[in-house]
């Protein structure tokens, strides 16, 4: 596959990918402040460390405990 695109969004910084498989298709997937990046190609890693600051992962983590805490009280 080759990478295509790179896109952050939402106020977690995630990091939307786009890449180009073998066949022509587009496979997207998208990469969260609590992933492990270090399998990823160079210039995907480097924009993780650059987005992913200690405020963004703290608040990352915050978010998804309280929507486990949501989930669980439902």
């Amino acid at each position: 596959m080759e990478l295509n695109r790179i896109e952050v969004v939402t106020e977690y910084r995630h990091i939307r990918i786009r890449e180009i498989q073998d066949n022509g298709r587009y496979h997207r997937r998208v990469l969260t402040a609590d992933m492990d990046v270090s399998g990823e190609v160079q210039e995907i890693q480097d924009r993780a460390e650059a987005e992913w600051t200690d405020d963004v992962k703290s608040a990352w983590a915050t978010f998804k405990a309280e929507q486990e805490a949501k989930m669980g009280g439902a």
